[in-house]
């Protein structure tokens, strides 16, 4: 988070109004991208202020009009559906001048969403029912938007889960070894290499037709749910910046990377790194659930292959970044990005061995 952002807090929350006398603009949540605060106002409301990294968005202007078109029209059906636009999507509190967002004196962009209380945004499922419950919301949410034109929306970070491209960076970064860091990772290095045509699969297939673009989320780790508190059901996918066009697997794949296995991201013990398979089983039964029937069935055949591929594209992006010298990532520890690459690999690996098994359990839910 950049310390910059109180500089112009004051101006951001002038732009907009609040419907009230703002008493109190703190720093809120625990994201490391955009600057987030949390607004209280004297009728007793709550508001998210954002200033949008222009560091990870280059153009926070596409992103605010992917969100604007695709959360007005989620209003629109869950209205249709008789549910609660208020509670069950984002919406967009306009700035004093009808604009979506104000930008500030070092163009910088801000935009304000209400707070949606009475909800939980947890950052680790304790139990496989909330993992279930993340898995309908965001199989509804692949639902919901299935007949959203996904070609108009803007591609805000170009090749993102391009996992040809991610390997075309990696071996441009193996070849330039720019921190002669190559030598003392070649079992992660063959591995990769060992990869190379399993990183086509899945752009293969859309190139072919085989798989539609979709509208996608992008980001669907279970703290981009808002979990009710009175049902433990997931109500709300936020954090909506990286909504563009995708393949609905990968949603589903990042879940299953994210959330079916019990050890940190950069457990630096490879015994304690497993892939859950009884969790990917609880997921897949939820997404297909929230999903309606909105899926091809190639789609649903290559579910486990989003789930293997953005395992195995999340752990080249460690590697890339360690053979780069750590610019990407944050970093705590010398090898922190060599430690998050082995648990990806790892979990790929335990991915291989079950794949028959998780074949199965897609086709059980189909």
């Amino acid at each position: 988070m950049s310390n910059t952002a109180e500089k112009h807090l004051q101006d951001a929350l002038a732009a907009f109004d609040f419907g009230g006398e703002v008493l109190d603009a703190s720093r809120y949540g625990c994201g490391h991208i955009n600057d987030t605060f949390c607004v209280t106002t004297k009728p007793g409301k709550r508001y998210i202020l954002q200033r949008i990294s222009s560091a990870a968005f280059a153009h926070p202007e596409q992103v605010m009009s992917n969100i604007v078109g695709v959360t007005d029209y989620l209003r629109e059906k869950i209205a249709k559906d008789g549910g609660d636009p208020e509670r069950e999507t984002l919406s967009i509190v306009r700035a004093k001048n009808g604009e979506a967002s104000f930008v500030d004196g070092e163009g910088e962009t801000w935009r304000v969403f209400p707070f949606i209380e009475d909800t939980d945004c947890l950052q680790q499922a304790d139990t496989p029912e909330l993992f279930e419950a993340s898995a309908l919301a965001f199989g509804s949410f692949q639902r919901m938007l299935a007949d959203y034109p996904a070609s108009t929306l803007y591609e805000t970070i170009p090749h993102f889960h391009d996992t040809v491209d991610r390997f075309a960076k990696f071996k441009a970064a193996l070849e330039k070894d720019v921190m002669d860091r190559a030598k003392e990772v070649g079992p992660e290095v063959e591995f990769v290499l060992a990869h190379e045509k399993d990183c086509a699969v899945c752009m293969d297939a859309l190139h072919a037709g085989k798989l539609p673009l979709k509208v996608t989320h992008n980001d669907t780790k279970l703290n981009n749910v808002l979990i009710d508190k009175a049902t433990g059901k997931g109500i709300c996918v936020i954090d909506l910046d990286t909504v563009m066009p995708g393949l609905s697997i990968n949603d589903f794949g990042d879940s299953i990377r994210f959330g079916a296995n019990h050890s940190a991201e950069d457990e630096k013990d490879l015994s304690k790194v497993n892939f859950d398979l009884p969790l990917f089983e609880v997921y897949t039964r939820g997404f297909l659930k929230g999903c309606g029937g909105v899926l091809t069935p190639e789609e649903i055949e290559y579910l486990p292959w989003g789930a293997k591929l953005m395992t195995l594209e999340c752990g080249i992006r460690f590697l890339t970044d360690y053979l780069d010298g750590d610019h990407y990532f944050a970093i705590h520890r010398p090898e922190h990005n060599l430690d998050r690459c082995r648990t990806q690999f790892k979990l790929v690996s335990d991915m291989e061995k079950v794949w028959e098994e998780m074949l199965a359990i897609v086709h059980k839910y189909a």
